[in-house]
C-alpha cells in the first residue's frame, strides 16, 4: 500500500494531502483548481504540477471533511 503524507493544522482546521514522492521535495504547484464551494460544502483546492498531475489536496474545515483517524495520525503543523 502506498504511503501518503498528510499534514494538519488544528487551529486553522486545515489539512493537506500530498500525492508526491516524499523524496521529491522540489515539486512545486504550477496551478491550483478551487472546487466549487457549494458542490463540496466547503473549500477544497487541488494542486497540479507543470505536467498536469495532481500533487496534493488542501482541505479547509477538515474536521467535517476527513475521517478522524486520518487527522489523528496526520503530521501536526501547529505544535
Amino acid at each position: 500500500m502506498a504511503e501518503v503524507r498528510v499534514t494538519y493544522d488544528h487551529q486553522a482546521d486545515a489539512a493537506y494531502v500530498y500525492f508526491v514522492d516524499p523524496a521529491q521535495v522540489d515539486v512545486k504547484s504550477a496551478r491550483t483548481y478551487t472546487c466549487d464551494e457549494d458542490s463540496v460544502n466547503g473549500m477544497i483546492n487541488l494542486d497540479f504540477d507543470g505536467d498536469g498531475r495532481v500533487i496534493g489536496v488542501e482541505i479547509l474545515d477538515a474536521r467535517s471533511k476527513l475521517p478522524r483517524y486520518l487527522l489523528d495520525t496526520a503530521e501536526r503543523l501547529d505544535v
